[in-house]
């Protein structure tokens, strides 16, 4: 059976996406711990970051460092988290959430997130990397 995300880089459910290649994906969570939380997605279903061939996890890390250079400007905070967690979803997705502090990485704060807040997020960030020329931010 398909991943969640799967259904979302087909259609299938609604996603508000951020960048889109041919190796990955970037969309914010429905459930953000804070606004501009990204999660970068390989188009691959492998289960367990572990599990990535070499080159893919490159590659979700050079669109990861990408899309938190955006997040630093669109949501200017002190770090951009990146945090690999995996169990709520058996399809490999790296967190990004713009941090103050080590409890902005908290789970316990994630709340479901108002349809147009997410949709206007989402302009926000492919914005910020339109203007820094990534192509990939057209989606």
């Amino acid at each position: 059976m398909a991943s969640v995300f799967t259904m979302i880089m087909e259609g299938k459910i609604p996603g508000n996406f951020v960048w889109k290649d041919d190796k990955a994906v970037a969309i914010l969570t429905i459930q953000p711990i804070r606004q501009g939380h990204v999660l970068v997605i390989p188009r691959a279903e492998i289960d367990q970051w572990s599990d990535l061939p070499l080159d893919l996890a490159s590659h979700l890390m050079q669109v990861s460092h990408n899309i938190a250079n955006a997040l630093k400007v669109a949501y200017p905070a002190t770090r951009v988290g990146f945090m690999i967690a995996g169990l709520e979803v058996p399809h490999t997705h790296i967190h990004l959430v713009p941090m103050d502090s080590m409890d902005d990485l908290s789970f316990a704060f994630a709340k479901n997130a108002d349809g147009e807040v997410l949709k206007q997020t989402a302009e926000k960030i492919r914005g910020v990397l339109q203007g820094q020329g990534f192509v990939e931010a057209k989606v």
